[in-house]
């Protein structure tokens, strides 16, 4: 097992349990912010799972790891969305859930 695999599963695993958690989320009360934080965290682990695929040398054709490549602008923007719409969605939805308890 290379170093680089070693890290990619590493990563999957947080990546893997927001994503769980955030089914969770979004079954138990469908609403826009635990739709947000359900995609975030999908993007996440789109980032660690385009990561083990490099590391394997899965889907040369997408030629992970290389700049200006497909496989490097899937990466780029899945982490980008899943760093941007997991926070947005779980602020949104403790701060309506918090919102929510003081009522009534």
């Amino acid at each position: 097992m290379t170093a680089t695999l070693a890290k990619s599963l590493i990563a999957f695993l947080p990546a893997g349990m927001l994503f769980c958690g955030s089914v969770v989320v979004f079954l138990r009360g469908k609403t826009v912010p635990s739709f947000l934080q359900l995609v975030g965290a999908g993007c996440l682990v789109v980032v660690a799972l385009a990561h083990v695929f490099e590391a394997l040398h899965l889907f040369p054709s997408m030629r992970w790891g290389e700049a200006h490549s497909v496989g490097h602008y899937v990466d780029l923007t899945s982490a980008v969305l899943g760093v941007t719409l997991f926070p947005t969605g779980f602020l949104l939805y403790s701060s309506g859930k918090r919102n929510a308890g003081g009522r009534g």
